[in-house]
């Protein structure tokens, strides 16, 4: 998914990997699989070309940023801040703690699941809560909460998206 936006947005030409663990990964010998381990070691850029991050320990120390976290064209992800239109869709699903490791239990069976007694973990991209709140769990842009249910990600902000990661 993450190769075929990019080179929709043009910029194909590199490696794409989604930020989104597992906990049975079939490139992994069914073992569980950290986003952190997918996405390299740094530096990422988004599509602005405005960078995220350096390396892993910056980008898990970050909150989320409506003008950092954009989508594949460089649009801001429509969320909590001001002058956002609606409807928010800011929770992005990762299925990851705050350190980038797996959150067992939270990954709408390893992606694959639409079933509403599954649950993900999502982060914030904009790093925002209701009101604006910028504090706790409801900052981070990769582990905020967990959404609803998988069978349908709009209830409490989502869209079904997901972080996609060049790999350098």
């Amino acid at each position: 998914m993450c190769q075929s936006l990019a080179q929709a947005a043009g910029a194909g030409n590199k490696t794409w990997r989604a930020y989104l663990s597992v906990e049975r990964d079939a490139d992994n010998g069914n073992r569980p699989t950290d986003a952190r381990s997918r996405i390299g070691n740094g530096p990422w850029v988004n599509a602005k070309g405005v960078t995220v991050a350096a390396n892993l320990a910056e980008l898990h120390a970050r909150k989320g940023d409506a003008t950092v976290f954009v989508d594949e064209k460089g649009q801001q992800i429509n969320g909590q801040w001001p002058g956002s239109p609606p409807p928010v869709e800011h929770d992005i699903m990762t299925g990851s703690a705050a350190d980038g490791t797996l959150m067992m239990g939270f990954t709408c069976g390893d992606w694959t699941s639409a079933s509403a007694s599954a649950v993900g973990q999502v982060g914030h991209s904009d790093g925002l809560g209701p009101g604006g709140d910028t504090s706790g769990a409801l900052s981070s842009w990769n582990s905020a909460h967990s959404n609803q249910n998988c069978s349908n990600t709009a209830p409490r902000g989502g869209a079904g998206r997901i972080y996609c990661f060049a790999l350098r």
